[in-house]
């Protein structure tokens, strides 16, 4: 195994000259303990080799929000320590994609999922996970990441045939540049087009909910029980045991996977040009309109209202865009307010500091007057 296979590449080696002129090395993050990371680097063999690294204070101070911080599928450049030092991480390389969600709750702030991610591959299937208006949700962060979406309606030898392509259908419709398969990971059936994205130095992770079988496709695709699955309760149809930690594993055939723990919760983290974008039907209905600043609420000329009355716009859908748009907005208006809220902060530190240095000052001229302040 090389740099190469890890996801190294001639860019990054361009960046990382300043840092290789200080003795650091190339490091690529694979787990995340909290206190420490897991990363693995090249030694002075050739070898890639797994080590326990802490971050640096100038990496935590730099950073002017958690999402900042490295995180799992991060390039890192790391200081190698000796048997009774640390390995310290000193610099974050700068990010090609990220997919990443706002933390669950009434927080602003952003939860990276995962970085340097060339697919992201989300697992659903055609029972009661089922849900169109959460897949909108998916699309709309995996549009703003960069990567490249996968969906795998799994669990396929669970449902009639007839049910798993009507799923797929209707997943399909809303992006049609996202890759739609029907698969079952318990039989072995349809995991060859998530391999198909697993090649040398390239990136998938893993998500959706707790349950519908990631683990299991994890499992197969290692060949080994890498993830402990119990059996499947018959009421519920999820797995008892989930994925608790996030994880990048480097594959023997080639590939780099992270799996992911479920996600409960798809809160927004994007703008409203992405919306615009993962919602180019009812963008181009808005666009016949007979006023530009159409309301869309009973307005004279109105075509989304028409649209919706004759069935060419599903109504559910219209209404999710109004929810989406919503939300967005009111998640930039509490980031407008965080950072106004930083930035009274920073004023107020500073004129701290300022102060403390006078009363310094006028402190030491009364106590030293030869030294002529």
């Amino acid at each position: 195994m090389t740099l190469t296979d890890l996801g190294w590449t001639d860019i990054l080696a361009k960046e990382f000259e300043p840092h290789a002129k200080r003795g650091w090395i190339p490091a690529r993050l694979i787990r995340d303990n909290k206190i420490t990371y897991g990363a693995l680097y090249e030694d002075d063999e050739g070898d890639i080799d797994e080590v326990e690294v802490i971050l640096g204070g100038k990496v935590y101070h730099d950073a002017e929000s958690d999402a900042e911080l490295p995180a799992v599928g991060d390039w890192v450049a790391i200081e190698l320590g000796d048997t009774d030092e640390d390995t310290v991480i000193r610099a974050r390389m700068q990010r090609r994609t990220c997919f990443s969600r706002k933390v669950p709750g009434k927080s602003s702030e952003e939860q990276v999922i995962a970085a340097n991610v060339d697919t992201v591959v989300v697992v659903t299937d055609a029972g009661s996970d089922f849900n169109l208006r959460r897949m909108e949700r998916y699309f709309m962060l995996i549009e703003r990441s960069g990567s490249k979406a996968v969906i795998l309606v799994n669990k396929s030898d669970l449902f009639p045939a007839e049910q798993n392509e009507e799923v797929a259908s209707a997943i399909q419709k809303l992006s049609e540049s996202a890759d739609v398969h029907i698969t079952s990971a318990a039989k072995c059936e349809g995991l060859d087009v998530l391999k198909k994205h697993l090649n040398q130095g390239e990136t998938v992770t893993v998500v959706g909910s707790s349950g519908v079988g990631k683990s299991t496709m994890i499992n197969q695709l290692l060949g080994d029980d890498y993830q402990w699955v119990s059996e499947v309760n018959e009421t519920t149809g999820k797995g008892r045991h989930t994925t608790t930690a996030r994880e990048l594993i480097v594959l023997e055939d080639g590939g780099i996977l992270v799996d992911n723990p479920g996600m409960r919760e798809i809160q927004m983290w994007t703008n409203e040009q992405t919306l615009r974008d993962s919602f180019t039907d009812v963008e181009a209905i808005a666009a016949e309109c007979k006023f530009h600043d159409c309301k869309h609420k009973g307005d004279k000329g109105c075509a989304i209202q028409k649209a919706v009355e004759e069935g060419s716009l599903d109504a559910m859908r219209y209404e999710s865009y109004l929810k989406l748009d919503e939300e967005i907005a009111h998640l930039q208006m509490r980031r407008k307010k965080r950072q106004m809220t930083l930035e009274r902060r920073a004023k107020r530190d500073h004129r701290i500091k300022a102060r403390n240095l006078n009363d310094r000052i006028d402190h030491d001229r009364e106590q030293h007057p030869e030294r002529g302040y």
